[in-house]
């Protein structure tokens, strides 16, 4: 008798990615598949970070219910739509965060059920160890979160900030390495607050226990608060392990706006971290929030002027999307989302021309990893990421180069990226 078939639906971030894998981890007695069309069962990890992204993951269970697939729910949303999800019949189970490892029973049950969040502080016992068909791994560290930012949902759904053992960190770095990884990415909802429930070990302990293993070539730390970075982990980074680029989130360059957002850092500091790390030949990113109610002409006018002194080269810019049950659903002076929209556009062009100038300042050899590929009319045409976190392509007529690591040092420099031959 042949296994019923399972697709699993991913929104969201990368977080939801990994729990994604972990469930994934704990199927038997199904089959996992990467067609939903072939699947008879599809399971929806959702995200609720915006009303947004509710209504996006509603629309998706509505579109499977009319295909006649057998639904559950679980992620971010199960807090905040989860029941009223269940009652309206949009799914055949929901259940929370601290439940997924328990999917191979769940989806054998025949009878509809409903568990919310019982246990807030959960950690996952799941071991990944690998990830089919990428030439990275990104390994959750940490969960939770202890800020309280006006515009955010997510610590009232993923819960206080707390921490992996790092002894199982550093053991599912060595089998990723044993299982051809030679990139990390350290990801979690707060990465920078790793260790915060720990007695004497943060994460630059950690950064530093990843390098003395020896076992990989390059880590990456995922999105870092300003005001986490404290001298320790300033010296962690510079560390040769760690990607020359460091993403970190600003959110805005308006003091007014950082007040309003209950954010802990400031222009400031921010400036001097992110001249010190320029300085450094660091590549440096950021999120950047457009339109959050009572971002004025001014207040912008302002926040430009600020921005065009931060040395950035790298830019998750989002229009303010209203999440209810938050404090900045309940302010007034609204931004029009037109306007919101050519403030984005303006500083997706600053940022353009910032990382067009350092790469042709930094012209240095490029340590590349080879993510996936094309078919050109001369071989293949590859791309990968560098060292910078800058996207790299170049052509060559060898097939099957995915995961391997490649060093240019002659290379062209364009807007949309560098390229090189092999």
């Amino acid at each position: 008798m042949s296994k019923a078939k399972v697709y699993f639906k991913t929104f969201g971030c990368r977080t939801n990615l990994f729990d994604t894998q972990v469930m994934k981890s704990n199927i038997a007695r199904f089959e996992c598949v990467e067609d939903e069309a072939k699947a008879d069962i599809v399971v929806v990890n959702s995200c609720t970070v915006t009303n947004g992204a509710d209504s996006g993951v509603r629309s998706y269970l509505n579109k499977m219910q009319h295909l006649n697939k057998k639904v559950y729910l679980t992620g971010c949303g199960v807090g905040t739509r989860g029941e009223e999800i269940f009652k309206q019949n949009l799914a055949h189970g929901v259940f929370a965060h601290s439940f997924k490892e328990s999917i191979d029973e769940f989806l054998a049950k025949k009878e509809r059920f409903f568990y919310p969040e019982e246990n807030p502080q959960h950690i996952d016992s799941t071991f990944i160890a690998q990830f089919a068909n990428k030439s990275r791994a990104f390994l959750k560290i940490q969960e939770g979160c202890d800020f309280a930012c006006s515009y955010c949902v997510i610590p009232s759904v993923r819960g206080k900030a707390r921490s992996y053992p790092k002894e199982k960190i550093l053991k599912q770095i060595c089998d990723l390495s044993e299982n051809g990884i030679s990139e990390v990415v350290l990801t979690g909802t707060n990465v920078g607050s790793y260790g915060v429930d720990l007695e004497h070990y943060k994460l630059a302990d950690l950064i530093r226990d990843i390098d003395a293993l020896g076992v990989i070539k390059r880590l990456r730390i995922g999105s870092l608060e300003p005001s986490q970075i404290d001298s320790e982990l300033k010296d962690a980074l510079m560390l040769p392990i760690i990607e020359r680029h460091l993403h970190i989130a600003l959110q805005h360059t308006s003091n007014t706006m950082l007040t309003l957002m209950n954010r802990a850092n400031r222009v400031e500091s921010d400036l001097e971290l992110f001249s010190a790390f320029a300085k450094e030949g660091f590549c440096l990113g950021s999120d950047l929030i457009l339109g959050h109610p009572g971002e004025s002409e001014a207040v912008w006018e302002e926040a430009l002027e600020n921005f065009k002194q931060f040395p950035l080269t790298h830019l998750h810019p989002f229009i303010y999307s209203k999440r209810d049950g938050t404090p900045s659903s309940k302010l007034k002076n609204q931004v029009p989302g037109n306007v919101a929209k050519a403030r984005l556009h303006i500083l997706k062009d600053i940022i353009a021309h910032n990382n067009w100038e350092f790469r042709k300042k930094h012209y240095v050899p490029l340590s590349v990893l080879c993510e996936s590929k094309v078919a050109g009319e001369e071989g293949f045409i590859y791309n990968g990421l560098d060292q910078f976190f800058n996207r790299f392509h170049f052509q060559s007529k060898q097939a099957n180069l995915e995961g391997q690591w490649f060093c240019f040092s002659k290379y062209q420099i364009e807007r949309e990226g560098n390229h090189g031959n092999i």
